[in-house]
């Protein structure tokens, strides 16, 4: 009766397959197994439909033929597994079986008999975290019932449990009153693939008769022949949990728990076991999965991702050889952090700085390699680390040996960039403090750049408000100009939450940046920003105060005409006859509106193309920046690169060279009867043209023409 329900199953199991590939287009890539799994769910529903007596058949062969081939698998011989979907409900039902099994009373008198010896569970300082919170509030247990053992500290690994510790603690509970009741190890820890000293934590837990109960990554490496002699002792525990899904690529499938215990009815009281046939049918989706891979497939996927890790032999986890987890981590030595500043100075956030850094390396590298599926951990001691854990992601990536060549491809290319920032931070930060009072360095440590700077303008006589939006409005400016330059370096606002506002933020820089130069650039742009913006604010004033003394002239001259030319000719037709038969001689005056000078008047002008008012906007004619051509970036260093230049030299260093200058109307040259230039104007012309520097192609365009030029 089980085969032909097994066979109706296979047969709607086909069935749903097939209407499963056609939407294939439209579900995320999960695999074939990763399928088998979906439909388990699916199943499982169907399934519990059908009568009592066959559901019960049906499920016996589901949960026990999966927990022999788990068994079989991890090598854990006589074993008992238990499915459930949170990874630390098996331990907290585990601790439960325990505390039935050592506490005689406890079924009948409940955690009054725990008051007599309080029971410890013990676990290691590199566990995850707020598993053992989570045990005790499952329990009703105080805190006091549990014991973080710290990790060796000056032998050993710095992430294994101090095993001579935790004898030591194990004495003083049992001297106290207290008892020993289980002991959480780590076979892999989660973050780093740590494994604890197993066989020692066994021996220890036999002598003080405690239960040993292991987790990690490292246990999908037991189904391999060549599994390590540290990870091979997590076959004498009482219990370990297993994850099958993230390391088979299976979705939504459940944890499993395997554990050696003789007496069913503690299992059953302890919610290790049901007799309801429903709650088998969670083992459903993994047993149609494990059906589906086979012995032989289980094992290549298993041994595909401890092969990518072990392709690269220049990367190892301290001593941990055989561990299936990869941290990367940039750092940089002291004595590199300057090339001119103070490494104590420097030193004072080194933490932090790298920190920041190995942020970004690890976002980059997974934007960069995405297959390789590498993210960021924090260690306690370490710091910021990059991690590689394909046991966790090739399965769901298919990550590819040739994805692990491009990861490491991609990393020895920001290396160098990485390098060139943390050496050119110090530099970066003292050019900034020898432009003060203008620019001010901004102290921001989990910036993964050169650093931050912010341009304050010199303005006197105003409130914090208005000055505050002053610099806003001025660095926002300072920020689209220099976002707009040919340049490889990043400028932008920020992260979004940034101990201060309104800074300019810059991002990794190459070895061949002149960072001199870049904050001479910054300062420059800067400075013209808040001149041409205080000249724009003010001339709204100027130019009303000029229009209402041009009315006035206007008016005046009015009167003087009316007076030269008599009433008569201000008639539109006697005047016009009058003007026939005796034309008035008359005199133009010419007048000229400078924003800096105002109105002026020239009388006697014969020049009639420039009667009425001609605006001259005075800017800084002194003042020349010069950017290379386009496709050669700026603020390189001289001998850089041969497709480097320099962006900051003078005009005639090369030929070919491009100089924009700061934004300006420059004073034609007008006819010797033409004199409408106000004096002002011509002076400081005269002045500042002395020293600037030729630019030839533009006195060869003007002497083509037949005229005599000069550069503003």
């Amino acid at each position: 009766m089980v085969d032909t329900t097994v066979a109706h199953v296979g047969k709607n199991l086909s069935d749903a397959m097939r209407i499963l590939g056609d939407g294939q287009s439209r579900m995320q890539n999960v695999g074939e197994q990763g399928h088998m799994a979906l439909l388990g769910h699916s199943l499982a529903a169907y399934v519990s439909v059908l009568d009592r007596e066959r559901l019960r058949k049906l499920t016996t062969r589901i949960l026990s033929d999966t927990t022999l081939w788990l068994c079989r698998l991890f090598r854990y011989e006589n074993g008992s597994a238990y499915f459930h979907e949170d990874d630390r409900e098996g331990l907290v039902n585990v601790c439960r079986l325990v505390i039935n099994a050592c506490y005689d009373d406890y079924a009948s008198e409940g955690y009054a008999v725990l008051s007599s010896k309080q029971p410890v569970i013990y676990q290691s300082a590199s566990s995850r975290p707020g598993l053992g919170q989570h045990l005790c509030n499952q329990l009703g247990l105080p805190l006091s019932s549990l014991c973080t053992v710290p990790c060796n500290t000056l032998f050993g690994s710095q992430h294994q449990m101090d095993i001579a510790l935790l004898d030591k603690l194990i004495k003083e509970d049992v001297e106290s009153g207290k008892f020993p009741l289980l002991l959480i190890a780590n076979a892999g820890t989660h973050l780093a693939g740590h494994t604890d000293k197993l066989g020692r934590l066994r021996d220890l837990c036999d002598q003080y008769k405690m239960w040993l109960h292991v987790e990690g990554i490292n246990l999908a490496t037991l189904v391999l022949g060549e599994a390590s002699s540290a990870v091979m002792a997590a076959t004498r525990s009482d219990s370990m949990t297993l994850t099958p899904g993230p390391w088979l690529g299976l979705p939504a499938v459940t944890a499993v728990t395997l554990y050696r215990h003789e007496d069913p009815a503690l299992s059953l009281a302890a919610g290790l076991t049901s007799s309801q046939p429903v709650e088998k049918l969670r083992a459903l989706p993994l047993w149609l999965s494990l059906q589906y891979l086979g012995h032989s497939g289980i094992i290549q996927k298993i041994r595909h991702a401890t092969m990518l890790v072990r392709r690269k032999k220049y990367i190892t986890v301290e001593d941990e050889l055989h561990s299936p987890v990869v941290l990367l981590k940039y750092s940089q030595e002291i004595t590199a952090a300057s090339s001119s500043g103070s490494v104590d100075a420097y030193c004072a956030g080194e933490k932090e700085v790298l920190d920041a850094i190995n942020r970004w390396l690890g976002k980059q590298l997974a934007q960069m390699v995405p297959a390789s599926g590498v993210d960021v951990v924090e260690l306690e001691d370490e710091g910021t680390c990059v991690r590689f854990s394909p046991l966790l992601t090739a399965a769901d990536l298919g990550t590819q040996p040739e994805d692990v060549d491009n990861l490491v491809k991609k990393l020895l290319e920001l290396v160098p960039l990485m390098t060139s920032t943390m050496s050119s931070r110090q530099d970066f930060k003292e050019e900034t403090h020898q432009r003060s009072p203008y620019l001010r360095y901004v102290e921001e440590l989990s910036w993964p750049g050169l650093g931050a700077v912010r341009y304050e303008p010199q303005v006197e006589g105003i409130d914090d408000i208005r000055r505050t939006k002053e610099i806003k409005k001025i660095n926002a400016e300072l920020l689209k100009q220099l976002q707009e330059l040919d340049t490889d370096i990043i400028f932008s606002t920020g992260p979004e939450f940034a101990k201060e506002e309104d800074c300019i933020f810059i991002s990794m820089v190459a070895d061949d940046i002149d960072v001199s130069e870049l904050m001479e650039t910054i300062l420059t742009l800067g400075r013209d920003i808040e001149e041409n913006g205080r000249l724009l604010e003010n001339m709204t004033e100027v130019v009303r105060k000029g229009i209402r003394e041009a009315e006035l002239e206007l008016l005046k001259a009015n009167d003087e005409k009316l007076m030269e030319e008599g009433m008569l000719r201000q008639l539109p037709l006697v005047g016009s006859v009058l003007n026939w038969f005796s034309p008035v001689q008359t005199s133009i005056k010419g007048r000229t509106f400078s924003l800096a000078a105002g109105l002026c008047t020239k009388e006697n002008i014969t020049c009639t193309c420039l009667v009425g008012y001609v605006l001259f906007f005075p800017m800084h004619h002194d003042r020349i920046m010069l950017f290379s051509i386009t496709g050669q970036k700026l603020f390189r260093r001289s001998g850089a690169g041969s497709d480097s230049l320099s962006e900051s030299s003078s005009i005639g260093q090369a030929e070919g060279s491009t100089s924009i200058h700061s934004p300006s109307l420059s004073v034609p040259e007008v006819d010797s009867a033409c004199q409408c230039i106000p004096e002002e104007i011509q002076d400081s012309s005269q002045q500042k043209q002395h020293g600037q520097v030729e630019d030839k192609a533009f006195l060869e365009e003007r002497k083509l023409e037949g005229q005599e030029g000069q550069p503003s």
